[in-house]
C-alpha cells in the first residue's frame, strides 16, 4: 500500500526519501502549486498522479491523459514522477515533452484524449512547481475537482488498478505550430518585439510570429531556467519596462510579452506605453463586436469598468459579464454563456471559435492583437489605445498573506465593507454605490472609482486592484481607503509592488 502523504518532511533524511510529502495548501482553487523540495517531494508527485488517475475513474472519464512540462531545471523529473503515479492508477499517458500549457490543451483535441496534466509553475518564481489539470476539453479543474483530488491524495484513497502505459509523442510542437500558422499571413508587415523572459515561450513564439509574416525582434527568447533578467510574467513591471525599451529602440509596432508557460500575453504599444491586459481586452472586444454585433464577453472582477461603460461596446449591443478571477472560472463561464471571448486582467484570454478553441493561449491572444491591427490599416496600437475613454488604474498588487488565513482575511474585509455600506459610511470620501462579492469584494463609489480585494488562487498573497475614471488622485484615494481596511488585519504583510 502506498503511504499516506505527510504535510512536512525534513529534506536530506531517510523519511524524505521513503515517504510522500504533500503540503495541503498546494491544492489551489483551480490548479496545484508547491515549492518543490520544501512542500512537495517526488514521492508526493507520484501520489498526485495516483490521485488524478483515481479521480478520472471516479468521474467516469477514460483513464487516458496528455502531459507535458515547462522549462525549469526540475520540471522533467516532476513530470516523470507524475507519469509513474498516473500509470499505477491505470492511465495511458501521452507525453508531449517540453511544452507550453496551451500545447497540452491543444493535444487533447489533436490526439483525441479526454484529460490533461501540464507540469508548470506558470509565472511563479524559480522553486515553484505545479500542475494544471482538466478532464473535459477545453475546461480545466475548478474547486469541486480540486477539492476531491485533495481528499483522495491526502487520505491515500487510491484506486491502483494498474495496466497503465506510456507513449512519447515525438515532434508534437510541430503539430501545434502548424495549427497556429495554417491561416493567411498578416497583410501588414508588422515589426513585433516578442519577449519571453527566458521561459518556455522562447522556443515557440518568435517562430510562429515570423511564419505569419511579422518582422520579429526576439527579446530574452533564449531558454534559461534561471530567469536571469526577470520572471517571465507580463504583469511584472520589470518585464514590461524591458519590452518598452526594446519597442522604442527598434521602432516596433507592438511589443508582446509571454509568461513562463505561454498561456498569457502582455502588450506594449508603439509609443512604449504599457497597456494593462484588461484595457487590451476592451480594444479586442471592440474589434470582435464589429464582427459579431450583440456579442457577449466575460471578464474577471479585477478588470476595468470600461467593459460596462464603453460607448462603442454599448452601441454594438455588447454584453459584459463580470465573473470570478481565475482561468478555470472564466473558461467555464465563456463556454456556459457561449461568449465570443473572455478576458482577465492577468492576460489570460479565452476565445471561442472561430478565433480559438475556448482555452487560454498566449500565442492565440497575440495573433488576435495583430489581427486587430491588420483590420485597422493606417492606425497604430497607440492610436487604438487613445480612442478608449481615459481611466487611471493600478497594476495588480499583492500583499503577502499566508495560505492558511488569506480566505478568512478576505471574508473579514467583505464583512467590513458590507457594514460600511449598511451604515452609510463613505469610502474615499464618497458613498458606496455597489459591492460585487462574487470573488472577494469590489467596492464602487458614486463617481465610478472602485477597489478590489480578493485572495490569490495560486500564491500566499491577497490581490488588490484599484481604478478611477475621474483622476489619478482619486485612484490613490481609493487605494488608501482599501489599504486602511486591509491593515485592520495583522496577517496582511507588505506589497510586492504598490502605487
Amino acid at each position: 500500500m502506498f503511504p499516506r502523504p505527510r504535510p512536512f518532511l525534513t529534506p536530506n533524511t531517510f523519511a524524505y526519501e521513503s515517504e510522500p510529502m504533500v503540503k495541503p495548501t498546494g491544492f489551489r482553487e483551480y490548479d496545484a502549486r508547491w515549492l518543490f523540495g520544501t512542500e512537495l517531494n517526488l514521492m508526493g508527485v507520484q501520489a498526485l498522479g495516483m490521485g488524478l488517475g483515481t479521480l478520472l475513474g471516479e468521474r467516469g472519464v477514460a483513464r487516458e491523459i496528455v502531459t507535458g512540462h515547462d522549462f525549469r531545471s526540475y520540471s522533467a523529473a516532476i513530470k516523470m514522477a507524475l507519469v509513474s503515479g498516473l500509470m499505477a492508477a491505470g492511465c495511458r499517458v501521452h507525453d508531449i515533452g517540453l511544452a507550453l500549457t496551451p500545447m497540452c490543451y491543444f493535444a487533447q483535441f489533436a490526439l483525441d484524449v479526454p484529460a490533461c496534466a501540464m507540469v508548470t509553475a506558470s509565472h511563479n518564481e524559480n522553486g515553484w512547481t505545479g500542475v494544471k489539470m482538466g478532464a473535459g476539453r477545453p475546461l480545466t479543474f475548478g474547486p469541486d475537482e480540486m477539492g476531491r483530488l485533495k481528499e483522495i491524495v491526502l487520505s491515500a484513497a487510491f484506486d491502483l488498478c494498474g495496466g497503465g502505459s506510456y507513449v512519447f509523442v515525438p515532434d508534437f510542437a510541430e503539430a501545434y505550430i502548424a495549427d497556429l500558422t495554417r491561416r493567411p499571413r498578416f497583410a501588414r508587415r508588422l515589426k513585433v518585439v516578442a519577449a519571453c523572459g527566458n521561459g518556455t515561450a522562447g522556443a515557440f513564439a518568435p517562430r510562429v510570429l515570423e511564419a505569419l509574416g511579422c518582422d520579429v525582434v526576439p527579446l530574452d527568447a533564449e531558454l534559461d531556467h534561471t530567469f536571469p533578467r526577470y520572471n517571465p510574467n507580463p504583469e511584472d513591471l520589470r518585464m514590461l519596462h524591458a519590452i518598452r525599451d526594446a519597442v522604442l529602440e527598434h521602432g516596433a509596432d507592438v511589443g508582446l510579452g509571454f509568461d513562463g508557460d505561454g498561456d498569457r500575453c502582455g502588450v506594449i504599444d508603439d509609443s512604449g506605453e504599457e497597456i494593462f491586459a484588461d484595457k487590451v481586452g476592451v480594444m479586442l472586444a471592440r474589434d470582435l463586436s464589429a464582427l459579431h454585433p450583440g456579442a457577449t464577453f466575460v471578464v474577471d472582477v479585477k478588470s476595468t469598468g470600461l467593459y460596462a461603460t464603453d460607448p462603442v461596446l454599448k452601441a454594438r449591443g455588447a454584453v459584459t459579464d463580470y465573473w470570478k478571477t481565475g482561468h478555470s472560472y472564466i473558461k467555464r463561464r465563456v463556454q456556459e454563456l457561449g461568449a465570443v471571448a473572455g478576458f482577465e486582467k492577468s492576460g489570460h484570454y479565452f476565445f471561442n471559435p472561430p478565433v480559438g478553441r475556448g482555452y487560454d493561449d498566449g500565442l492565440v491572444s497575440a495573433i488576435a492583437v495583430l489581427d486587430m491591427l491588420d483590420r485597422n490599416p493606417g492606425r497604430s496600437m497607440s492610436d487604438l489605445r487613445r480612442t478608449l475613454p481615459r481611466t487611471w488604474s493600478s497594476p495588480t498588487m499583492s500583499p503577502h498573506c499566508a495560505d492558511e488565513v488569506k480566505y478568512d482575511v478576505v471574508e473579514r474585509v467583505v464583512a467590513r465593507f458590507r457594514a460600511m455600506r449598511a451604515a452609510g459610511d463613505a469610502v474615499a470620501g464618497q458613498p458606496i454605490t455597489e459591492l460585487v462579492t462574487v470573488n472577494g469584494v469590489r467596492v464602487t463609489t458614486a463617481d465610478g472609482t472602485w477597489g478590489l480585494v480578493r485572495a490569490s488562487s495560486n500564491k500566499p498573497e491577497l490581490v488588490v486592484v484599484v481604478e478611477s475614471p475621474v483622476s489619478e488622485a482619486r485612484m490613490h484615494e481609493i487605494f488608501r481607503a482599501v489599504d486602511t481596511v486591509l491593515r485592520e488585519n495583522p496577517e496582511v504583510g507588505a506589497y510586492n509592488q504598490s502605487l
